[in-house]
């Protein structure tokens, strides 16, 4: 059978898909694709993909394009090939790309030339083939193979509480699960058009605003990074349905508006009024930037919750009342329940950790079948978030682990930051602990413990770490201190390790 997908896509053939702003972020006009060109060019990158095979048989491709058309393409042809889609961040380091395409077992590596010259010798040396997206396409399209939607689509990696990053795979029919879960209810149409302005190697760019707006049939307007001018204009124009994104792109699109002439407010609040939704999400929404939201765009944000795992499982309504600081009920196909330490349901009003079922959960952690088995309990998955249920309303209360740290939407691990700071000449011990911001959520922070005479500079730090981690795992504070707090069992305190930041 053909994906359920691409045979919606064949429904909306001469249908604009996919908008990109036309030499660069800061364009005024803009490059239009259909659905038909999305089918076109993908079955033709499918092609490139085969190489004559019939069938990629879920072999893993890792592609590392900007967002725009040729990231959709690319991922589509992935997919119509039969490969696993492993899309890899345009921001991360050369030791975090090939962590991913080493751990995934990928055999292709795609990639746009931009990103070649940090690709190229990863392939080389894993002796892996590489194919750039400037290469030209094949004139004919192969047969392309029949699909079964339990086929494995998608490898995102997510960072855990055991240090490194595992590869979270998702099903053709998870994914269809997660999609059509959220269009039911946020009532999804071909008339919609989204702007996405999310990072697309992350479920909330790539599921919650994409691929909906694919399935449904809506237009895609896709700028390559976030820019609040550049989002503001898009907004003024008033021909936008709907847009999503995380606590921190709100705090600086509220910045930019304090900053806007009377004349120039009053456009982008009323730009905003035209739309029929904006959700906020991957991070805890401070009451008060929700508020000042409200007061500049009219919109009560949506607030939902979800993980990588699971895809969306909760949400706020979209019609009737939305209450601040709560992420609502569980959403469509998807079974919430809490549980204490003995996997006991907790009476309403009691704190008890998160635990989801549903067809939108994911398959697997990619080959750790520990990790993976660890991860459920009868059949539920353990979501390791805390919450209490209120006038049938979930609150989230936080991680049951201090080593999990969600800033500017991401979930960072503290113990994989600790792992590469330990690798440092001058630190000698180190605690990352995270510390809450109203801009970020929380603030990766991290105390040192440096070797004997030496001294050590947040800057230097900073860009030492960044040939390391990914941008956003970096600390941006350091405290130096001679010794970390410790418990009896000789274990770091981090909430004390907190409380050094606050003070």
């Amino acid at each position: 059978m053909n994906l359920p997908l691409i045979t919606r896509a064949q429904e909306y053939n001469n249908k604009i898909a996919i908008l990109v702003p036309r030499g660069g972020a800061n364009a005024t006009t803009e490059e239009a694709f259909t659905y038909w060109d999305l089918l076109h060019i993908s079955s033709q990158i499918a092609t490139v993909l085969l190489n004559d095979a019939e069938d990629l048989q879920e072999e893993r491709v890792a592609f590392l394009v900007p967002p725009g058309f040729e990231y959709v393409a690319t991922q589509w042809g992935i997919w119509r090939a039969g490969g696993i889609a492993v899309p890899l961040c345009i921001s991360h380091p050369r030791p975090e790309l090939e962590y991913v395409i080493i751990n995934s077992g990928a055999s292709i590596i795609v990639a746009h030339p931009n990103f070649e010259a940090i690709l190229r010798p990863i392939a080389e040396a894993q002796n892996l083939r590489f194919i750039l997206t400037s290469e030209p396409l094949p004139d004919h399209v192969s047969r392309l193979p029949e699909l079964d939607i339990t086929r494995r689509a998608l490898i995102l990696y997510t960072s855990g509480t055991t240090g490194k990053p595992k590869g979270v795979v998702t099903t053709h029919h998870n994914i269809q699960a997660q999609l059509t879960s959220l269009i039911t209810a946020w009532e999804w149409t071909s008339d919609d058009r989204i702007l996405h302005v999310l990072p697309l190697h992350h479920i909330h760019g790539i599921v919650n605003v994409l691929t909906c707006a694919l399935w449904a049939g809506a237009e895609c307007e896709i700028v390559s990074k976030f820019d609040a001018e550049t989002v503001w204009r898009r907004i003024g124009d008033g021909d936008l349905t709907l847009f999503m994104a995380v606590p921190t792109i709100y705090v600086k699109l509220i910045a930019a508006w304090e900053t806007a002439s009377s004349d120039r407010q009053k456009s982008m609040s009323e730009g905003c009024a035209k739309m029929r939704l904006m959700v906020s999400g991957s991070a805890a929404l401070p009451v008060q930037v929700l508020e000042k939201w409200q007061t500049i765009s009219g919109h009560f944000l949506l607030e939902r919750y979800g993980m990588t795992e699971i895809g969306m499982a909760l949400s706020n309504p979209l019609h009737g009342q939305r209450l601040s600081g709560y992420v609502g009920k569980p959403l469509p196909q998807v079974e919430v329940r809490l549980v204490d330490e003995n996997a006991e349901l907790v009476p309403a009003g009691t704190p008890g950790e998160i635990q989801v079922k549903g067809p939108g959960v994911f398959l697997e952690y990619w080959q750790n079948p520990q990790a993976t088995a660890k991860a459920f309990q009868d059949g539920w998955f353990c979501t390791g978030d805390i919450a209490v249920v209120e006038n049938g309303n979930y609150r989230i209360l936080g991680r049951m682990s201090v080593d999990i740290i969600k800033t500017g939407g991401y979930k960072v691990s503290a113990l994989e930051i600790e792992e590469v700071l330990r690798s440092h000449p001058d630190i000698q011990e180190c605690a990352v602990v995270g510390v809450a911001d109203l801009e970020w959520g929380e603030r990766v922070c991290a105390a040192l413990v440096l070797q004997p005479q030496r001294e050590l500079t947040l800057e230097s730090f900073r860009s030492w770490a960044k040939e390391r981690l990914a941008v956003y795992k970096v600390p941006t504070q350091i405290l130096r201190v001679e010794e970390l707090p410790r418990n009896a069992m000789g274990k770091v305190t981090k909430p004390t390790v907190v409380e050094l930041f606050r003070a």
